[in-house]
């Protein structure tokens, strides 16, 4: 079964994860994602945003967040199709969505340090080349 509505993505058939695609391919599947984290993850399981709990404004230009929340949308399509059985959406929000919304919202996860309508960049750790 295909759909196109923008939250199930172009078509059922799933997509490589978001870190593997080019410039152009990453740029679409961004966009399809954030009508997913923006209509229907946000508004049903954003919850209210405190220091405890950040939340960033700007998601996107996190990095990880976007790895993890592509991941996330990839298992809802999987587990919230029909054929996953009555126990996927279950299973989803046992396995990935409090998982996933815990790491996002720790205070020392990716968005720690931004708050309601302020982004803070994350700088990542100096890594030395690997000579073996």
């Amino acid at each position: 079964m295909e759909q196109d509505d923008g939250l199930m993505g172009e078509s059922s058939q799933t997509p490589p994860f978001i870190l593997y695609l080019g410039e152009e391919a990453y740029t679409e599947e961004l966009r399809r994602l954030a009508l997913w984290v923006n209509h229907l993850l946000i508004p049903v399981y954003g919850r209210e945003t405190r220091s405890q709990a950040p939340w960033c404004p700007r998601w996107w230009e996190h990095l990880e967040a976007v790895a993890r929340l592509h991941a996330l949308w990839l298992t809802w399509q999987e587990l919230t199709d029909p054929a996953a059985g009555a126990s996927g959406p279950a299973l989803w929000h046992r396995d990935h969505l409090d998982p996933t919304m815990a790491e996002l919202r720790d205070p020392a996860g990716p968005f720690g340090g931004c708050k309601a309508g302020a982004h803070r960049a994350k700088e990542a750790p100096v890594v030395e080349e690997y000579e073996g």
